[in-house]
């Protein structure tokens, strides 16, 4: 309670923070700085009502990464009335806390953004809320105002100021994204929170463990390095699979399975050939390595017991695409392609620059240079590639 005595402009900064990055931070003290405020006060929600179905770390987490996150600004602290709530938040409940707790005179600044002052009216006792209140509203040039708050902002137009702040495009929901696909996040917030998420491993699912005995019998069955690019694979399609909004466990999987049977010998393909009754085509009679990906099919569902068509034809078609593929299948696809432990060669950076933009556009990319390359080495093109080929550049 002593942090909120004796001020007579306390700021409030309130949010998930999942994780606190630069742009709260920018945002607080420059708002500190333009009003005159005394102090403000980093308040980490509890259990808010307009985000139950959100998958958040523990309140604990979030109140430690903010904490740390403004323990070098003596202007600004931190507080867990909210948290130590353990029921649903509600702004109104908080306000009045924090009324009870300072002065008389205090003047409470509510700092949102656009998005939320849009969504005031769907509080609990909006009205009263203005009657505990100020608010700052941090906006963007061109900002939108729906109708029913902009009937609260001529309703009270005099505790309402709007800030236009410099523009930091940074947001918890790329971070959490960059992190779970194992990307930097260096210089999007603080270097004690950026330690403290990889020491605690939020935002970040790790499917090795579940698929440890996947992982054995790979091991088994591939050289060292086969089995260090289909980890690669795995990693890669989960990180296309995050970017494409498709399922991510599934990307793992077959990325990680997609090479189950590509260090088979000669004798070791006809043999399976012949246990899963698959007949060679033409073009892979004289190339049968080619019937890796094929055979694969029949093995990931034999041996890794997987049954998900969508994860199968994947697999089985991660060497030659085929026309009208499935988003998974063009995941498998690229991500073998384009995996970092892949050596250089022309193309390469423009293949990964398409693959998190449009899986289409990497196809049709990838399917060229791929053909290109094969013709020029004397390689006999399989039918479904030519398919896929023509699918895609049209």
């Amino acid at each position: 309670m002593e942090n909120f005595k004796n001020i007579k402009k306390l700021g409030i900064m309130g949010g998930t923070f999942n994780p606190i990055h630069y742009a709260h931070l920018f945002t607080s003290n420059y708002v500190l700085e333009k009003y005159n405020l005394d102090k403000i006060v980093f308040i980490p929600t509890g259990e808010p009502p307009h985000k139950k179905n959100i998958d958040l770390p523990s309140v604990e987490h979030r109140y430690n990464m903010t904490k740390i996150a403004i323990e070098d600004n003596s202007n600004f602290f931190i507080s867990n009335i909210e948290v130590e709530r353990h029921t649903t938040t509600y702004t109104i409940d908080t306000l009045k806390q924090i009324k009870s707790m300072c002065d008389e005179d205090i003047q409470l600044y509510f700092i949102v953004g656009t998005d939320t002052i849009n969504q005031v009216y769907t509080w609990k006792e909006p009205e009263n809320i203005f009657d505990l209140t100020k608010f700052i509203i941090t906006t963007r040039p061109n900002y939108i105002l729906n109708e029913k708050t902009k009937q609260l902002v001529n309703k009270y137009k005099d505790k309402i100021y709007f800030c236009e702040t410099p523009m930091l495009e940074i947001s918890s929901t790329n971070i959490r994204k960059r992190v779970e696909q194992e990307k930097k996040v260096t210089y999007l917030l603080p270097k004690n929170v950026e330690d403290y998420i990889y020491k605690n491993n939020l935002y970040k699912t790790d499917f090795f463990e579940k698929y440890k005995k996947e992982l054995n019998i790979l091991k088994e069955n591939l050289t060292e390095k086969r089995f260090n690019h289909s980890i690669q694979v795995a990693k890669e399609a989960k990180s296309l699979a995050i970017e494409h909004n498709e399922d991510k466990e599934k990307a793992f999987l077959a990325g990680l399975i997609h090479d189950c049977c590509k260090c088979f010998s000669l004798p070791k393909i006809y043999e399976t050939c012949e246990k899963y009754n698959f007949k060679l085509d033409e073009v892979l009679e004289k190339q049968p390595d080619l019937s890796h990906s094929f055979l694969g099919y029949y093995v990931a569902k034999d041996i890794y017991n997987i049954q998900d068509e969508n994860i199968l034809n994947s697999i089985k078609y991660h060497t030659t695409g085929r026309a009208n593929m499935t988003n998974l299948e063009k995941i498998i696809y690229i991500a073998d392609y384009i995996e970092p432990t892949r050596p250089y060669f022309e193309g390469i950076y423009k293949a990964r620059e398409l693959a998190y933009k449009n899986l289409d556009m990497a196809m049709d990319y990838i399917l060229e240079s791929t053909i290109q390359f094969n013709n020029k080495k004397g390689r006999i093109i399989h039918p479904l590639s030519i398919e896929a080929y023509d699918y895609y550049k049209n």
